[in-house]
């Protein structure tokens, strides 16, 4: 195995290099338990095999031990027997864990085992995929699955133009709904079913996909990735050469990630996290098959826009009326056309009686006419129209077949997208539904489908114009701080471990120059008194104990204290209930005599740690709602001082930073500050901090200050 660069958390800062055209493009293909006994599954895939290898030129060597020849090929009783360099190994063989391990000797260049019966079957399937993995991990040989099929090795369609789909899936009949969009006249090229990914996973062949010229965009059926990292390395790779990623990732719910773990042994992890990690890299998430095909689709044969403004053209008022409406409520742009456009298309082309500023509503008859491809072509030409969607929902004949016609001619003298819809019920009459996709238009059975894809098309490109790379700034060394930070948790563990305690957990912030409030740790009355007319009155008082952390749940807290009396009276009573609450054993610190702050907003800021993306750094409205609105958001290291921005404006609680009622606006620029000190913290003590929460992280309108703080090591 190459050595990869690193960063700081140990993670990888490139994709390994696989050479995956041997794969795909085997020069000679062993069979291992070929048949060609009738009725047999391995008779039936040996017989694709040796189909697909004299398409494709290819030297196909059976071997089993019973037959001397299969399919009119020499076959050979054991791949030790077999002449010449191998590509490709294909294990058909019951004992595939066995006879991998001679492929192994023979030293292969790969190998696919279709077998199911491993990690998703439960522990004796987990320990068979064991032996394979290290088996892979020891050895040379590339291995896809097991638990997968023949899908590498389907006919494609060569006589579809344009740009096409490349497809990964996890589950050969889910990807099986988007292969047989050929049959539609969409241009499918790849296809990888990754199955339980012991070894070659979705992020190699998605950033092999990306290269290849002929692909526009990579689509994926995922029940979970085998490695966070290698997911961001890929869908960064493909950012950077433009290529679109949509995926359909089962594990949204409860039940959604067992079943994902019961059919391929994966890990899902945090769907929110896995959700961010998209967003962050412009990856578009869908949840249908057909919405998969669709948005593909809509990508292959589409240009970047210039511009957002989407214009609606119907022959029905009402059809207009509706698809503006699902489109507005989704976010899209619906600019009025120019009042030139206007008059233009109300000089003989509309009647004046009916709506041109956007929807536009022609009524029906002019598409019959000469003037239908003129409407067409006068809405394209508008400085406002940035791509132009047909919603069309009933096939009426006299009308459809010159408006497809005039559709499509249009589409070819434009680099402006057209969307149609063809609502027809399928079967009613696909004849020009067929047509709007031979002529390479984006077409989709629903408006929620074409919405969708739209809002994907245009939040994709908005992306890929402002992305940068944030894997070329990741550090590699961690900070002086980190030395600092070390010490004070082995201070923690030293004096028995688990949780910080606040005054811990702000000391450690400190050491990465994160702002807190001003606090002094009081062990006696006296001492108490002391910090309070020190800090000023009035004061906030608070226990500090690594064994007492949901103070305010247990009146520990106290807001307000505004005389020395009050301060005596005050570390008296939360001694007695700490030791009460915690026990004869209850370590406790001493009391916490901090200033008040007044005014700003309440967020939280704050680390968890992910099983499969590592360190995830957390944003939100802090205080109380975090526990009741939970608008929260995440991001994965590394990421940059934009994207900690976007993230702010991803909470539904923004306007509340922007200042509302009179408020001042909050210092938005040190709320980044402390975000991406939080990060680096998370990413240099990657390994020894399993969670942090500062909350509340107060956002005034001049600086950020935490008041509170949790550090729990891992």
């Amino acid at each position: 195995m190459t050595d990869l660069p690193t960063d700081v958390t140990g993670r990888p800062l490139e994709l390994r290099d696989v050479d995956l055209d041997a794969f795909l493009h085997p020069k000679t293909i062993v069979l291992i338990g070929a048949s060609e006994t009738p009725y047999k599954s391995n008779s039936a895939m040996t017989t694709k095999f040796k189909a697909w290898s004299d398409k494709n030129h290819a030297t196909f060597i059976p071997v089993h031990p019973k037959y001397e020849t299969v399919l009119g090929e020499k076959c050979y009783p054991t791949i030790f027997d077999v002449p010449g360099d191998i590509d490709l190994a294909i294990i058909l063989t019951p004992k595939a864990v066995d006879t991998f391990e001679e492929v192994l000797q023979r030293k292969a260049k790969f190998a696919v085992i279709f077998a199911a019966g491993f990690a998703e079957t439960g522990e004796e399937g987990e320990a068979l995929q064991e032996r394979l993995t290290n088996l892979v991990d020891n050895g040379a040989v590339r291995l896809m699955g097991p638990n997968t099929n023949l899908n590498a090795f389907e006919d494609f369609r060569d006589d579809l133009e344009g740009r096409s789909i490349a497809l990964v899936t996890q589950s050969g009949h889910q990807g099986r709904p988007v292969f047989q969009g050929q049959e539609l006249g969409i241009k499918i090229t790849h296809w990888a079913p990754t199955g339980n990914e012991v070894d070659l996973e979705f992020a190699d062949f998605a950033s092999y996909f990306a290269d290849q010229p002929e692909v526009a965009v990579v689509a994926a059926y995922i029940e979970g990735f085998k490695d966070g990292r290698t997911l961001m390395l890929a869908a960064d790779h493909a950012a950077a050469l433009r290529k679109p990623m949509v995926i359909v990732k089962v594990g949204r719910t409860d039940e959604g990630t067992a079943m994902a773990k019961a059919h391929t042994g994966h890990l899902t992890g945090s769907d929110a996290v896995t959700s961010a990690v998209f967003r962050q890299y412009g990856v578009t998430r869908v949840d249908g098959l057909d919405e998969l095909l669709e948005t593909s689709a809509a990508f292959a044969r589409t240009q970047p826009p210039k511009g957002d403004g989407v214009i609606v053209y119907a022959i029905s008022g009402g059809t207009g009326a509706h698809f503006a409406d699902m489109a507005a409520a989704a976010g899209l742009n619906l600019p009025e056309l120019t009042e030139e456009t206007q008059r233009i298309l109300h000089d003989g082309l509309i009647p004046e009686f009916l709506r041109v500023k956007n929807p536009v509503d022609c009524g029906g008859p002019p598409v019959a006419s000469k003037a239908g491809r003129i409407i067409i072509d006068t809405i394209l030409a508008d400085p406002n129209c940035s791509a132009l969607v047909v919603p069309i929902t009933g096939a009426v004949d006299m009308f459809s077949k010159p408006m497809v016609r005039d559709i499509i001619a249009a589409s070819k003298e434009t680099e402006k997208p057209i969307f149609v819809v063809w609502g027809a019920p399928a079967g009613t009459d696909d004849t020009f539904y067929l047509r709007l996709l031979d002529g390479g238009i984006p077409t989709f059975r629903t408006f929620g489908n074409c919405i969708g894809a739209m809002k994907a098309y245009f939040d994709y490109w908005s992306f890929a114009e402002r992305y940068h790379s944030p894997f070329a700034d990741a550090p590699r060394e961690p900070l002086p701080a980190a030395a600092e930070a070390k010490a004070i948790l082995a201070e923690a563990k030293a004096s028995g471990g688990g949780a910080l305690s606040e005054h811990q957990s702000k000391r450690l912030l400190a050491t990465y120059g994160i702002p807190s409030s001003r606090d002094e740790l009081a062990v006696d009355p006296d001492a108490a008194v002391a910090a309070a007319e020190s800090i000023g009155y009035p004061v906030v008082m608070k226990i500090s104990s690594p064994d007492l952390l949901h103070k305010s749940d247990l009146g520990l807290v106290k807001v307000g204290v505004a005389d020395a009396d009050a301060v005596r009276a005050t570390f008296d009573d939360f001694i007695a209930k700490a030791r009460a609450a915690g026990g004869a054993d209850v370590r406790i610190e001493g009391v916490l005599v901090a200033e008040m702050v007044s005014g700003g907003v309440e967020t939280v800021v704050g680390v968890s740690h992910d099983p499969l993306f590592g360190p995830v750094v957390m944003v939100g409205l802090g205080g109380i709602f975090i526990e009741v609105l939970k608008d929260v958001t995440f991001r994965v290291p590394p990421f940059g001082a934009d994207e900690a921005e976007r993230m702010l404006h991803e909470l539904q609680g923004y306007p509340l930073l922007e200042g509302v009622r009179g408020a001042d606006p909050a210092d938005v620029p040190a709320l980044v500050d402390v975000i991406l000190k939080v990060q680096r913290l998370a990413q240099d003590l990657s390994g020894e901090i399993a969670e942090l929460d500062i909350n509340p992280l107060v956002v005034k309108s001049h600086g950020a200050v935490a008041l509170d703080a949790l550090v729990v090591p891992q």
